[in-house]
């Protein structure tokens, strides 16, 4: 599929629509085919110097566009749907949900059957467009199919799941930007208080974090056979790690990841 064609409206244009919009833009889509919409217009000045038509009309936003992409809050979701249900073309329009919890059953009862209807949830590496997004769908066309996933390849790898996993893939990939952030993070400070400067720390870990995520890509290998490779009898690399396990870093991680997931699926 001719990407530099795809036309989009993206309805909401808080950090990860903002994030898809110039993803999309980097990737070939043209600034003139990208709308985006919001009910407030500070902070988007990224947006708007590089061409992107910005307005406050959800429903004029969709009038050109073959891709609809709702990133609202879960909250005005509905009032949204409502909104655009009317002004949806089965035969032109695809809509696709980047919210959090709100089910491809519930986003189809406010619409006309024949509408193609997917779930997706990319993250803000989408910006930079190295960001991970998860596709669930309904009854679509194939070439539906094609426009979503051809649209979201251009921020990075697309993987096809099973809806009962959406809220699995938030939790991995959305939140999973923050827990990894938090890492970095708490990796500068330990860098700092043996020597270093916060900006040489900080780039010293933000490489080796590229660095072991390459080489788990790279060589299809597991993380613990990584970890073998630097890890030497006595040394200096084990002492770290079990003193990180004795206080409960693995643990604390999945705990998080339990915690983030529990709080969508009880909402």
């Amino acid at each position: 599929m001719e990407t530099s064609k795809i036309t989009t409206a993206i309805i909401g244009c808080g950090n990860l629509g903002k994030a898809l919009a110039l993803g999309f833009l980097d990737g070939g889509i043209p600034a003139d085919n990208i709308h985006v919409t919001t009910r407030g217009a500070t902070g988007l000045d990224a947006i708007a110097s590089r061409g992107i038509s910005i307005g406050t009309d959800n429903v004029a936003s969709i009038a050109d566009a073959q891709l609809v992409i709702v990133a609202v809050k879960p909250y005005n979701m509905d009032a949204v749907l409502k909104e655009l249900a009317p002004h949806l073309d089965p035969d032109r329009h695809v809509l696709v949900s980047v919210v959090t919890g709100i089910t491809l059953a519930h986003i189809s009862s406010f619409l006309k059957p024949e509408v193609s209807v997917f779930r997706a949830m990319p993250n803000t590496a989408a910006d930079v467009k190295e960001s991970l997004t998860c596709i669930a769908q309904g009854h679509t066309r194939s070439l539906h199919t094609d426009l979503v996933h051809a649209a979201f390849k251009l921020v990075g790898p697309v993987i096809p799941i099973a809806e009962e996993l959406m809220e699995a893939a938030t939790v991995m990939g959305a939140c999973g930007i923050a827990y990894v952030m938090r890492f970095i993070r708490a990796m500068v400070q330990g860098g700092i208080q043996i020597g270093f400067d916060a900006k040489t720390a900080g780039l010293i870990v933000q490489q080796t974090v590229k660095g072991a995520a390459e080489l788990l890509i790279t060589n299809e290998s597991h993380p613990e056979s990584e970890i073998d490779k630097v890890t030497t009898p006595k040394g200096c690399t084990i002492a770290g790690l079990n003193e990180m396990e004795h206080n409960g870093f693995s643990s604390a991680l999945i705990k998080g990841i339990v915690a983030s997931h529990e709080k969508i699926v009880t909402r």
